[in-house]
């Protein structure tokens, strides 16, 4: 646990002292400790030069290396957007230069009795003009020089589209969702696209282990189950190859759950699981949140982490636990948040298009023992809290299960459009 706050922190001093103290403990545990010792190398290189590079080296050193940064290219040059294209349902906005989350702002409009979708970027595009954007399903697009340094798109429709933007390094994607268009172009390409990318679905708790419990005697291994396997089915239409966990009610041990995760050499493996209160304040906790793995900064991830490690770490003693956490990729954590908040910004969106009170739980680090063992990026996803009456009741409605599981596959599909 230390040795991965120090990494968070970039405290290399004391992440050098505890690679140290791992590399000893593993080697006598008769462990691989190759990873360790080569980070531990590379502590060693990147410290030696610091040593012996004064002021006047320092300031050489950044001005060679600004010239990377494409900031210049925006400021100096006239236009910074590169190309606007349509493919499919999505309209691509190619820029010059790194991207800022402020670039782009959206507005919804209701003129007559047309709908618009407005989005607005900072920048100039020198094609603006005669670029015609055409997309199947979509009355009309209009693209145009809105203001000098703001460049407007409008998705203009006799009824209200579903649009949702992905903020990619240097591309905006806007992606409308649920258009009546020819299927089989859309379906060949995402195929294409997707049949690389393997996918499992951990369905929290299972068999003996009912996981939470909220009224009327409704399990939390159910509700995520059915969620799994909705999910399974809407990413196998994208062309995702997906394994579950379980597929039936049973018991799997919390260490062996991304074992097929790591032997099917998965691109990103997911959790689901339902959250739960203490008596003392299950009337207000409530809303959708989501995990990815580190030591637990607060008292809610140590407390949510508790709940879900309960069934097959109570044997172990503290300090089990803390080498068992220790012991993980540290390279995926960065990844693994990008995904959280992917999956977390678009199942919020698809979530309150039923339910508009549906509360936003954050992206949060926790320790998690399910996620452990995975090699590639990794989430839990709590979808609700079971104990609350009112969000515990609509965990069990098919219509919503059906809702939240098209939420985090759309949540996946803008993590690998920007991580490809």
């Amino acid at each position: 646990m230390n040795y991965l706050r120090a990494v968070l922190n970039s405290d290399q001093k004391n992440e050098k002292i505890h690679l140290q103290d791992l590399v000893k403990i593993g080697k006598k545990l008769n462990k691989n400790t190759t990873t360790y010792e080569k980070e531990l190398e590379k502590l060693a290189s990147n410290n030696q030069p610091i040593q012996k590079i004064d002021k006047v080296q320092k300031i050489d050193k950044i001005k060679k290396i600004e010239p990377l940064k494409k900031e210049p290219e925006y400021k100096n040059s006239t236009y910074n957007i590169d190309n606007v294209f349509v493919k499919d349902n999505q309209i691509i906005i190619d820029f010059k230069h790194y991207l800022k989350k402020d670039y782009i702002k959206f507005i919804e409009e209701k003129r007559g009795n047309k709908y618009l979708d407005i989005f607005d970027f900072n920048g100039r595009f020198k094609d603006a003009s005669p670029t015609v954007l055409k997309m199947n399903g979509v009355d009309r697009i209009k693209i145009f020089q809105y203001k000098y340094r703001k460049i407007r798109i409008e998705l203009i429709h006799r009824k209200n589209l579903k649009t949702i933007y992905i903020i990619g390094k240097k591309r905006i994607i806007i992606k409308v969702l649920d258009i009546k268009e020819s299927k089989s172009n859309v379906t060949a390409v995402k195929t294409l696209l997707n049949k690389n990318k393997v996918i499992v679905i951990d369905s929290g708790h299972g068999g003996k282990d009912s996981g939470a419990v909220g009224d009327k005697k409704r399990y939390e291994k159910n509700t995520v189950f059915a969620v799994s396997k909705y999910l399974y089915n809407d990413l196998k239409k994208r062309g995702y190859r997906v394994y579950l966990t379980r597929n039936k009610d049973r018991f799997i041990q919390v260490k062996n759950r991304t074992v097929l995760a790591n032997r099917k050499k998965a691109d990103i493996f997911i959790s689901i699981h339902a959250n739960a209160a203490p008596k003392s304040v299950r009337a207000k906790a409530r809303g959708i949140e989501t995990y990815f793995l580190s030591p637990a900064r607060s008292a809610r991830a140590k407390r949510v982490a508790a709940l879900e490690n309960s069934s097959d770490m109570n044997a172990m003693s503290n300090n089990s636990q803390n080498t068992f956490l220790t012991i993980l990729n540290q390279s995926k954590i960065t990844s693994s948040q990008k995904l959280g908040i992917d999956v977390q910004q678009h199942l919020l969106y698809s979530a309150r298009k039923k339910y508009k009170d549906v509360v936003d739980g954050g992206v949060r680090e926790g320790p998690f023992w399910v996620l452990v063992g995975a090699q590639m990026p990794s989430i839990l996803i709590e979808i609700g809290y079971i104990t609350h009456k009112e969000e515990g009741r609509r965990l069990f409605v098919k219509s919503y299960q059906k809702t939240l599981a098209k939420g985090i596959a759309d949540g996946i599909d803008a993590y690998f459009a920007k991580n490809q």
